[in-house]
């Protein structure tokens, strides 16, 4: 298990019963970018409590560092079963790490 470095803006999400590293790489945020539309557009949202259920899971999937045996639809399960405000930690340190960017 790789512990989360929040000085690197990663977290971390249990999903079935494992912690679990999200990472928001370069590509990982690429790709976030893509299926989502523009970052900043989603820290808007996010900031005005207008942010999806499925906003915040495809952002955790994609920030995932390993995600080899996962399907996505476990990481949206994590967050049902965790619910929003147990979620909002990580999601936080990645929309921080978003938009400060590396220390």
């Amino acid at each position: 298990m790789i512990l989360a470095n929040p000085l690197r803006g990663e977290a971390s999400l249990p999903i079935a019963g494992t912690p679990r590293l999200l990472r928001p790489s370069f590509t990982a945020l690429v790709a976030a970018e893509e299926e989502l539309g523009p970052l900043f557009a989603l820290v808007e949202r996010a900031g005005s409590g207008g942010l999806k259920l499925t906003e915040m899971a495809a952002l955790f999937w994609h920030c995932l560092a390993d995600s080899d045996d996962l399907t996505r639809e476990a990481v949206g399960e994590a967050v049902v079963a965790q619910g929003l405000a147990a979620c909002a930690a990580p999601l936080r340190t990645l929309l921080a790490q978003i938009l400060k960017g590396a220390p």
